[in-house]
């Protein structure tokens, strides 16, 4: 969900990356204009300056660009009868600094250097005011997940030694290759992720081919603080010498119970507040 920011009683979603690959919804910034933001963005795209200012950009971080198809649309920047929309320069020069997409947070995206410009031909006042705004709102983020990842992450490593101690003590028998430990290390996550998200870490990733990192990685602070305690539990249960299928059973009963029980906790909610 992109965030947002408020440019003179303007509403501006900013798609914030980890990797500062920020982009900023230029649909939203036209709305400065009192015209159609299509048309207004399509007449930035229309100056020569744009067209030399996207295809310079691209460049530097494209290596897909299409220079060919840039240098013709470039040579009749500004000349009569000259339009290309968002899509167009998309398209014909496989541009990668702006995005266009449909839905609830859809329009049209731009990185956040070429949101400047942009900015710069709406209004210099109107660019100040987004970059204060923006910079506002990185370091907001920045704070946040500093805070956030540590807070999350440790919810499920405070108790990682004592469960994996106990997969050793009851689970592993001696002498083992350490590749069949891996093996085992990995069934037993498995059992807290089929208990608590319903499918394994594989059937995550076949499901969701198009995210990066795992189940765990998606999951909110609820989900997390349930996980913890799940792992204590798992490790009680191998100590108890009970099986897979019978640990599995319990573990989400337990699971079902815990997130019925925390769901408006306090508690949770300040975590929530701290992850947003």
């Amino acid at each position: 969900m992109p965030k947002t920011i408020k440019i003179q009683n303007i509403v501006v979603n900013i798609k914030i990356s980890k990797k500062d690959n920020d982009f900023i919804c230029l649909t939203d910034m036209a709305k400065f204009k009192s015209y159609d933001s299509g048309v207004v963005i399509s007449n930035w795209l229309t100056t020569k300056y744009t067209v030399q200012f996207m295809g310079a950009w691209e460049q530097v971080h494209n290596p897909n660009f299409n220079l060919m198809e840039y240098h013709r649309i470039k040579n009749e920047a500004g000349t009569n009868g000259f339009i290309i929309s968002s899509s167009m320069w998309i398209n014909k020069t496989n541009a990668i600094g702006i995005r266009s997409s449909t839905g609830r947070y859809g329009g049209t995206y731009a990185h956040k250097d070429i949101a400047f410009e942009f900015a710069t031909w709406l209004s210099p006042e109107f660019k100040l005011y987004l970059i204060k705004e923006f910079q506002r709102l990185k370091i907001e983020e920045n704070e946040k997940m500093a805070l956030g990842w540590d807070t999350k992450r440790m919810l499920t490593k405070i108790n990682y030694r004592i469960h994996t101690d106990a997969i050793k003590a009851h689970l592993i028998p001696n002498r083992i290759p350490k590749t069949q430990a891996d093996i085992i290390f990995a069934n037993e996550a498995d059992v807290l992720n089929v208990a608590l998200f319903g499918l394994t870490a594989k059937e995550w990733r076949d499901k969701n081919a198009k995210l990066g990192g795992n189940v765990r990685g998606y999951a909110d602070v609820t989900q997390l603080v349930c996980l913890a305690n799940l792992e204590n539990l798992n490790a009680e249960f191998i100590r108890a010498n009970l099986s897979q299928k019978e640990r599995l059973i319990k573990l989400n009963e337990s699971a079902i119970s815990q997130m019925k029980s925390l769901a408006g906790n306090v508690g949770i909610k300040k975590l929530e507040k701290i992850e947003k």
